[in-house]
């Protein structure tokens, strides 16, 4: 787990929320609203905790690629992105629910895919790797194979981008290192 990896033992607490897109959201703003809509959630029921919450989204033309409901949708969505460039936007919300305080952003990242043949996201799909990701890749598996180059964080591709969480710690005043 990302947060392990810097030294923050953490509780996973699911926020169970409906992450439906609101009708004139900007991409940008709803991966924002779902984050904070997921921490304020788990804030509410916790005391004294310091809640990360994160989504992470796919953009294409403007169009939001969620995660997959299914092989057929996941094949859709990794032929629509093949030989081409997209956005990955993570809306990341820390909040103390001690105190309160929360703060809010997003990171951007631009990612090249390589052109891929359909023999190859027929076999990648069926892997079921990309059941579970937005935009039907992980670039932190086998999706890998897939990128050509990206401009931007990679953890924010994987779904949470250290370096902006670590700055949003500093402004709580919470110390990492």
């Amino acid at each position: 787990m990302l947060l392990e990896q810097i030294g923050i033992a953490c509780d996973i607490v699911p926020s169970e929320l409906d992450e439906e897109m609101f009708p004139g959201e900007t991409p940008d703003q709803y991966a924002l609203r779902v984050a904070l809509d997921k921490a304020r959630s788990v804030a509410a029921k916790t005391e004294g905790a310091i809640v990360i919450a994160a989504d992470t989204i796919v953009v294409l033309d403007n169009a939001v690629l969620v995660k997959p409901v299914d092989r057929t949708d996941a094949v859709r969505m990794l032929t629509t992105l093949s030989g081409r460039m997209h956005r990955v936007i993570t809306g990341l919300a820390v909040i103390d629910s001690q105190t309160g305080q929360e703060i809010s952003r997003t990171s951007i990242t631009r990612v090249w895919f390589r052109a891929l043949d359909q023999e190859t996201i027929v076999s990648y799909v069926a892997s079921g790797e990309p059941l579970d990701k937005a935009g039907a890749y992980g670039i932190q598996g086998r999706g890998a194979l897939f990128v050509d180059r990206i401009d931007g964080c990679y953890f924010n591709v994987v779904g949470l981008p250290l370096s902006l969480l670590s700055d949003l710690f500093r402004n709580l005043d919470i110390k990492v290192i």
